[in-house]
């Protein structure tokens, strides 16, 4: 069998690939079928051999990921991604066909991350932190580059990142290419290998990166040596029992090590005191978009979806290609026929002959979808790129594959409540008076207080109750290393978030953070947690005599009562804390208030709004022993907006809630802008109190619009602005009105034009300007008539100027 590897002299065969290369696999799947070897050896980790059966199970659907995490520190992890066009997982389904023993023979996991933890200790890495591992593990376990051959270190030794030779863009160099994915597309990827040749591709590449490390040596890939001593002593080992029926299936750049004559010695000095971790393996899904370099995986593709299409067409790939794309744009109502498809193909065969390619390749059909089915747009292109060139394809594993206690709970609460994870980002509407979507919500909430992001909370657009929620979700890879870390918490979801609330509640800083994990533990529902935070609360609330903290952490409060509403808990010890709170920030409020600079003071502000919501949500929950809440919070109100010592945008701002409460009428509004907008006060001010007044997106634009007295104070005070004053008060000016709705602001500048309060004056009625007549233009309306009779369901023979006369009533 040896012979046949490329004319070399007694020994394995030996099978250098690049790591996830279609050409690459079709060509390990030809050599095998023609060498039939005794044992099947490939890069990867040794842990692994006893996960290599499920590769068969019929559950088993690549992309998939070899996972290791470090027993100790579930955080400290690498993936060994395998996808179905992997020449890896090509000689593992070979092997299991035919009933031959396959097993990996890279370096053990236990040394390698010891390696990458012990190279952010010495300050080697970017960004050590375990937020980083599952990133950095991808590094860590494919391990290949694009060329195949950098092994685990990528993650381990990042200090020497910056000088690795890519072996592939050496090759494509010296050939005359810029690209080195299309020189590999040219020589590999189009090349369809016959049994007469199944080996000469090995061949060619074992010289090439002979060759290439004679002249680079490790190519700054120092840990490679130990690798490759740890590599030839297992495959001396499978030769002792095999005998030279052997097969190895590797990084090509590795082959050259391999095929070199070294003493077994001096290959066991170098593995000696190898630092080591106990570690647990596993099957994971993977997807196609983590496969791509974009991703940050060293190993990562340009392309993986495209790389799929190749492996997986059983013949004429272009024209299935462009069918394929076709499909998506017509799903995206573009309006895609036949003769583009004929069109693109004819495009793209044209320009692979121009350029002097065998083949069109992915630039040729790109160039030729853009400019027949995109009309020259790169923006449904890019859908293209992402929805088929890289791809959302998630795998999946068996039920049978080892996990932790945590993971399989999680799997059965996932199939109990139809839940699949997807890799394509969905939007999910739960309605919480529904059981399996209030169990959905429970699991999304509880998942987040692991740390394991799976979905995150959106706006609803249908309803702003508190019965609705939706979610945005999106399962990535490293979510399964986010609940191995977990696990440590709880063997069940349920003892795993209540067992982390409490330690999140023990370990919080601030008043707010407490707050938020009562919150989180309402909707997430964990009684047993509720407790133990509630305890906490009210000996940090007690404690705690900051005024703003106090009203960052109300409306959290407040807002977990209306959860507990939907979801049925009992949240009278919250209501008691909410009240308590709610008194003491009244009492301590206007205090708190005075002598604020102008960010303290817009501070200040945004917690007045965050407490008037509060408070009136807090007024519709009884709490006996508190008396009428909002009475109390409106006379603080009251003595806010007439304090002097008070910041003017604090003041303008209380009198507007008085207002908007119907406490305070428009004639009083109306007095107190004028008091302040009065030449006796100072520019800065009067802009602070309109800022407050009309500002902070609070629909002060249309109180101006509606309420033409006080838009002619404000365009009087703003006239009367000294030149000198005028400077300092513009950007809070600006501020304010551009906040406003573009129709908004046109509105105000048309009755600014025209001249506000001047209803009843000639020049209105005869400005011309539509919209702004002081009376009810009866020809506009009768314009819209028709389709309010149309929305309404109205009978179209049954007008009736009594009906056409309430509808324009209803109008105004």
């Amino acid at each position: 069998m040896s012979d046949k590897g490329g004319g070399a002299a007694a020994g394995p065969l030996l099978l250098g690939v690049r790591h996830h290369g279609p050409g690459s696999a079709r060509a390990v799947r030809a050599a095998l079928d023609a060498a039939r070897p005794r044992v099947v050896l490939i890069e990867g980790p040794p842990e692994a051999d006893a996960l290599i059966p499920l590769a068969a199970d019929e559950e088993m659907r690549p992309p998939v990921a070899l996972l290791a995490h470090a027993v100790d520190e579930p955080g400290r992890s690498a993936f060994w991604p395998l996808a179905e066009f992997s020449p890896e997982w090509v000689a593992i389904r070979w092997a299991l066909d035919h009933e031959v023993p396959a097993r990996f023979i890279d370096l053990p996991a236990t040394h390698t991350l010891v390696w990458e933890r012990d190279a952010e200790a010495g300050g080697g890495g970017e960004g050590a932190g375990p937020a980083e591992q599952g990133e950095r593990g991808e590094e860590a376990g494919e391990g290949s580059g694009a060329e195949g051959g950098t092994g685990a270190e990528e993650a381990q030794a990042p200090i020497v990142a910056d000088v690795r030779v890519d072996p592939l863009a050496v090759l494509a160099e010296a050939a005359g290419y810029d690209d080195p994915e299309r020189w590999w597309e040219d020589v590999v990827e189009h090349r369809w290998v016959g049994e007469r040749d199944a080996f000469a591709p090995f061949v060619v590449l074992e010289e090439a990166m002979g060759a290439l490390r004679e002249v680079y040596g490790t190519g700054g890939h120092d840990r490679d040596l130990v690798r490759e001593a740890y590599m030839r002593l297992q495959v001396r080992a499978a030769q002792r029992e095999f005998g030279e029926g052997v097969a190895v299936v590797c990084g090509a750049w590795h082959v050259p090590a391999l095929r070199q004559k070294a003493a077994v010695s001096a290959d066991r000095a170098l593995l000696k005191g190898l630092p080591k971790v106990k570690v647990d393996m596993t099957w994971v899904p993977w997807t196609h978009r983590r496969l791509a370099r974009v991703s940050g995986y060293g190993a990562g593709i340009d392309s993986p979806g495209w790389y799929g299409h190749l492996f997986s067409a059983p013949d004429r790939p272009v024209e299935r290609w462009l069918t394929k794309v076709a499909g998506l744009l017509r799903a995206e109502d573009r309006l895609v026929s036949s003769a583009h498809v004929i069109e693109a193909v004819r495009l793209a065969e044209t320009l692979a002959a121009m350029r002097g390619r065998p083949l069109p390749g992915l630039s040729e059909t790109t160039d030729a979808v853009r400019a027949v089915m995109c009309e020259g747009s790169d923006v449904p292109l890019a859908l293209v790129h992402d929805r088929l060139v890289v791809g959302d394809v998630l795998g999946e594993v068996p039920r049978s594959a080892p996990a932790v206690p945590l993971q399989r709970d999680l799997d059965r609460i996932q199939r109990r409540l139809r839940l699949k994870p997807e890799a394509l980002e969905r939007e999910l509407e739960l309605d919480l008076r529904k059981e399996t979507d209030a169990g959905r919500s429970r699991l999304l909430h509880r998942l987040r207080l692991l740390g394991v992001e799976w979905g995150d909370p959106a706006a609803s657009r249908d309803s702003t109750g508190t019965f609705r929620e939706t979610w945005r979700l999106r399962w990535e890879p490293e979510l399964s290393v986010r609940v191995a870390e977990a696990g440590v918490w709880g063997t069940t979801v349920l003892a795993a978030a209540t067992a982390k609330a409490e330690a999140d509640a023990v370990a919080a800083q601030g008043l707010a953070e407490v707050t938020a994990l009562a919150e989180r533990c309402l909707l997430a529902e964990l009684p047993d947690a509720l407790p133990t935070v509630m305890r906490i609360l009210a000996d940090r609330a007690a404690l705690d005599t900051d005024v703003g903290h106090l009203a960052q952490a109300l409306p959290a409060l407040v807002r977990s009562l209306r959860y507990g509403d939907v979801r049925g808990t009992d949240t009278s010890a919250l209501a008691e804390v909410a009240a308590g709170l709610a008194e003491r920030i009244f009492v301590g409020l206007p205090p708190a208030c005075a002598a604020l600079d102008a960010d303290a003071a817009e501070e200040m502000r945004r917690h007045v709004d965050a407490v008037h919501g509060a408070v009136g949500l807090l007024g519709d929950a009884s709490v006996p022993g508190h008396g009428d809440l909002r009475v109390r919070w409106r006379s603080v109100l009251r003595v806010l907006s007439g304090r002097d010592t008070v910041p003017g945008v604090v003041r303008g701002r209380a009198v507007r809630l008085l207002l908007d409460e119907g406490e305070l009428g428009q004639d009083e509004a109306a007095r107190l802008m004028g008091l302040v907008l009065s030449p006796g006060t100072a520019p800065a001010d009067g802009a602070a109190w309109i800022e407050g007044f009309v500002g902070g997106g609070s629909g002060g634009g249309m109180l101006l619009v509606h309420d033409e007295r006080l838009l002619g104070l404000v365009d009087a005070w703003l006239t009367g602005v000294p030149a000198e004053a005028f400077t300092d008060v513009l950007p809070l000016l600006r501020r304010t009105f551009s906040a406003y709705e573009p129709g908004v602001r046109r509105t105000l500048g048309e009755l600014v034009r025209r001249g506000p309060g001047a209803r009843g004056s000639t020049v209105a009625v005869g400005s011309g300007i539509p919209g702004f007549a002081p009376d009810l233009d009866t020809a506009r309306a009768d314009a819209v008539l028709p389709v309010v009779r149309l929305l309404l369901g109205l009978d179209d023979g049954d007008h009736s100027s009594a009906d056409d006369n309430d509808l324009v009533g209803v109008g105004r």
